[in-house]
C-alpha cells in the first residue's frame, strides 16, 4: 500500500513536459513516462544463460545491453537531460543489422590498383552483378584504363556497361546505393574518402596484404553479395572524424575544379576578408601530425573544448578513430578499441616525455591543434595518410566526431568479427601455452 502511494507521489511530481520516451536501443524495454517514472523491466534483466556444457546451441543475447540511452533515468526523479545534438548512442552491437528502404541498384566497385591478381576477382564480380543482379556498376575511369582490362575483348561487352568517375571532379555521392571493395584495408580508406557526406554500405573483400577491415574472403562472394542485397546482414558503424583546417592567405592563389580544392576536399571556401583558407575532410583512421622534414622536435598545443590541455614536443601527435586504434596509433603504443564505442584518441609519436601515455576522449568533444608560439620549426598533417599539407603558425586543425559513419557489413556480427581480425592478422595475445604440473609432480607437493 506504502509503495502505491509512492507512486502516485512521484507522477504528481513529475512536470508536464515529461512525456512518454521510449528507448529505441533497449527495444522498448525502458521507459520514462508519467506512468513509468522508473525503469520498467522484465524481472530478468541479465544476460540469457550460457548453455550448458556439450550443448551446441549458438550463444544469444535475450536483450540488449544496458548502456547510455537516449533517455536514461537515475532513481525516481533524476534522468539525463535530452541533447538534440547528440551525435550518437551507444546501442548492442548485435542489433545492427542491415535493412533497405528499396531495393539496391547501383553499386561502385573499388579495386585495388596496381596489383595484377585482382583484374580476374574483379572481372567476375562486375559481370556477376550486371547479368546476375541486373546492377548499374560504377567504376573509376582510371581503373578501365588499366591495359590488362582495355586489351581484354571477351571483357568488351560488359566493360562498355560502366559508368565511370574522375576522383577530384565527378561527385557520385547521391548516386550509389553500396560499395563494394576488392583489395585490402587502403580500399576502404579511399572509399571513405569520396564520400563526404553520407556513405553507402561498404562490403569489402580480403585481397590485399593485412585485410583488418576486409573481413570477406571472395571464394564465395556470388552468395555473399547476394545475401547484402537481400538485406541479411549485420552492419558495424565505424565512426569518422570531421577535420576542419583553417590557414591563414600567405599570397598564393588556390586551384578550383568543381567546388573541390587542391587538395581535393570538399567544401573548401575562402574568405577574403579575414584571410583565411577553409578546408574539411571526412577520416576514417586518423589525422596525423607531424615534424615533417625538420630534425627538430614538433610543438604543437592541443585544445579540447577551447581549454589547453598539453602540448606535444616530440615526433608528433595522432588523433584516431575507434577505427584507427588499430592502425598507426597501436604501432604507437595506444590501446585497441573497438569500433562501436564513441571515443576519438590522442596518442603521442615519440613524445619527449616520460610520462606522456595515449589517452582516450568522449567522441562529442572538439579537439583543436595549432603550432605552439614557441615552435621552432612548421607541422605537417595527414588525414589517413592522404592530403599532406604543411601547417604554419596561425593556422588551426579542428578535430570532431563526424555525424556520418562508414557502416561496414560484417561477415558474422561486429564483435566477432573484430576479434577474428585481431587473431589473424595482428595475431593479438599469441603465447606458447604454459605446461601444466605432472602428476607426479603434484603428489609430491601434495
Amino acid at each position: 500500500m506504502e509503495m502505491e502511494q509512492e507512486k502516485m507521489t512521484m507522477n504528481k511530481e513529475l512536470s508536464p513536459d515529461a512525456a512518454a520516451y521510449c528507448c529505441s536501443a533497449c527495444h522498448g524495454d525502458e521507459t520514462w513516462s508519467y506512468n513509468h517514472p522508473i525503469r520498467g523491466r522484465a524481472k530478468s534483466r541479465s544476460l540469457s544463460a550460457s548453455p550448458a556444457l556439450g550443448s551446441t546451441k549458438e550463444f544469444r543475447r535475450t536483450r540488449s545491453l544496458h548502456g547510455p540511452c537516449p533517455v536514461t533515468t537515475f532513481g525516481p526523479k533524476a534522468c539525463v537531460l535530452q541533447n538534440p545534438q547528440t551525435i550518437m548512442h551507444i546501442q548492442d552491437p548485435a542489433s545492427q543489422r542491415l535493412t533497405w528502404n528499396k531495393s539496391p541498384k547501383s553499386v561502385l566497385v573499388i579495386k585495388k590498383m596496381r596489383d595484377a591478381s585482382l583484374l580476374q576477382p574483379f572481372k567476375e564480380l562486375c559481370t556477376h552483378l550486371m547479368e546476375e543482379n541486373n546492377m548499374i556498376v560504377y567504376v573509376e575511369k582510371k581503373v578501365l584504363e588499366d591495359p590488362a582490362i582495355a586489351s581484354d575483348e571477351s571483357f568488351g561487352a560488359v566493360k562498355k556497361k560502366f559508368c565511370t568517375f574522375r576522383e577530384d571532379y565527378d561527385d557520385i555521392s547521391n548516386q550509389i546505393d553500396f560499395i563494394i571493395c576488392l583489395g585490402g584495408d587502403g580500399t576502404l580508406l579511399y572509399a571513405s574518402s569520396l564520400f563526404q557526406g553520407s556513405v553507402p554500405p561498404v562490403m569489402a573483400f580480403h585481397l590485399g596484404s593485412l585485410g583488418f577491415l576486409t573481413p570477406f574472403s571472395f571464394e564465395n562472394f556470388q552468395s555473399q553479395v547476394t545475401q547484402v542485397i537481400e538485406g541479411n546482414a549485420a552492419v558495424v558503424l565505424r565512426s569518422r572524424l570531421k577535420v576542419r583546417v583553417v590557414k591563414e592567405l600567405r599570397g598564393k592563389k588556390t586551384a578550383v575544379h568543381n567546388g573541390l580544392g587542391e587538395n581535393g576536399s570538399q567544401a573548401a571556401g575562402l574568405d577574403m576578408d579575414v584571410g583565411k583558407q577553409t578546408m574539411q575532410y571526412q577520416v576514417l583512421n586518423e589525422v596525423v601530425i607531424d615534424r615533417g622534414p625538420s630534425s627538430y622536435l614538433s610543438n604543437v598545443d592541443v585544445y579540447l573544448d577551447g581549454h589547453l590541455i598539453t602540448t606535444v614536443q616530440g615526433d608528433g601527435v595522432i588523433v584516431s578513430t575507434p577505427t584507427g586504434s588499430t592502425a598507426y596509433a597501436a604501432a604507437a603504443g595506444a590501446s585497441m578499441i573497438h569500433p562501436n564505442v564513441p571515443a576519438i584518441m590522442i596518442t603521442p609519436i615519440c613524445p619527449h616525455s616520460l610520462s606522456f601515455r595515449p589517452i582516450v576522449v568522449p567522441a562529442g568533444v572538439e579537439l583543436k591543434i595549432m603550432l605552439s608560439p614557441e615552435a621552432r620549426n612548421t607541422a605537417w598533417v595527414s588525414f589517413d595518410g592522404r592530403k599532406r599539407q604543411e601547417i604554419r603558425h596561425g593556422d588551426s586543425i579542428s578535430i570532431t566526431t563526424s555525424c556520418y559513419p562508414l557502416p561496414s557489413i560484417c561477415v558474422r556480427d561486429p564483435v566477432s568479427d573484430w576479434f577474428e581480425s585481431l587473431a589473424q592478422c595482428l595475431h593479438w595475445n599469441v603465447r606458447k601455452k604454459q605446461a601444466h604440473f605432472e602428476e607426479e609432480e603434484e603428489e609430491e607437493e601434495g
